[in-house]
C-alpha cells in the first residue's frame, strides 16, 4: 500500500489502544459471565476484524484499515478473560505462577511473526486471512465445548461502570497500570514494530521472512521469561506477608 511511516505506526497503534482500553469492560464482564463465555464470545467477534483487515489490503484503504484495525482490537482485550480464568484454579501464593503459564500464550506472537510471512508464500494473501479466521473459528469451538470454569468461580453481578470507577479511584489500579504500561507497552512496541524497522533500516539484508524470524526470538524471550517471573513474584509476596504477619 506504499504507506509511510506515520501511516504504519497508526495502522500498528491503533488495534494495541483498543485492546488496552477494552481489556477494563471485557475483564468486568468476565467476572459477570465467565471466562467460557468471553472466551468464545471475544474469538468469534474478532474473526470479521481479520477479513476486514484482508479487504482493506486488497483494496488498498487506508482508511478501512485504520477501522479494521479498531475492530481488530477487540482481540487484544482478551488476556482479561484469561487471567482470572487462571487465577481462580489457583490459590493465592501460586498465581504468579498460574498467570505467567497463561502468559506463555504470547507465543503466538512469535509464531506469528515467524510463520506469517511463510503462509503468505504458501496460502496468497486472502489464503492467509481465511486461515486465521478459520483458526479462530475452532479455537472459539474448542472452547465453548471442552473449557470449564473453576469449581471457585463464582459469577459476581455488580453493576458494570461502578465496578469499574471504583477501580480508577484506587492509587494502586493507576500504579500497577503504569508499571505494566512500561513492561508490557515496551513489549508490544517492540514486537509489533520490529519487523518494520528492520526491513526499513537493512533492506538489503532483512527480507519479510529474516524479519519475522528475528522478531520471533526477541518474542520468544518474553515467553520464557513470564512463568519465571510468576514464581518469583509468587516466593516474594509470600515472603512479605510472612514478615508483615
Amino acid at each position: 500500500m506504499d504507506l509511510s511511516e506515520g501511516q504504519v505506526s497508526l495502522m500498528l497503534a491503533t488495534p494495541v489502544l483498543v485492546g488496552a482500553l477494552g481489556r477494563i469492560f471485557t475483564g468486568a464482564l468476565t467476572d459477570r459471565f465467565g471466562a467460557r463465555k468471553m472466551f468464545t464470545v471475544v474469538l468469534l467477534a474478532t474473526v470479521p476484524a481479520v477479513l476486514l483487515v484482508a479487504l482493506a489490503g486488497s483494496i488498498g484503504s487506508f482508511a478501512l484499515l485504520i477501522i479494521a484495525g479498531t475492530y481488530l482490537g477487540v482481540g487484544g482485550s482478551i488476556f482479561a478473560v484469561g487471567v482470572p480464568f487462571a487465577s481462580a484454579w489457583y490459590p493465592p501464593h501460586k498465581r504468579g505462577f498460574a498467570n505467567g503459564v497463561f502468559g506463555m500464550g504470547m507465543i503466538g506472537t512469535a509464531i506469528s511473526a515467524f510463520q506469517t510471512p511463510r503462509l503468505l508464500q504458501s496460502f496468497g494473501y486472502w489464503g492467509t486471512h481465511l486461515f486465521l479466521a478459520g483458526l479462530l473459528v475452532v479455537t472459539a469451538a474448542l472452547v465453548w465445548f471442552l473449557m470449564r470454569e473453576s469449581p471457585a468461580w463464582k459469577p459476581n453481578n455488580q453493576p458494570l461502570f461502578p465496578k469499574v470507577f471504583g477501580a480508577l479511584k484506587l492509587a494502586i489500579t493507576w500504579e500497577m497500570a503504569f508499571l505494566y504500561g512500561i513492561v508490557f507497552g515496551g513489549f508490544v512496541a517492540f514486537s509489533t514494530f520490529l519487523p518494520k524497522y528492520l526491513m526499513t533500516i537493512y533492506p538489503e539484508n532483512v527480507d519479510p521472512i529474516g524479519a519475522g524470524t528475528r522478531t520471533a526470538l526477541f518474542a520468544l524471550a518474553a515467553v520464557i521469561a513470564r512463568p519465571i517471573g510468576g514464581v518469583l513474584a509468587d516466593k516474594w509476596l509470600f515472603r512479605i506477608e510472612s514478615v508483615a504477619t
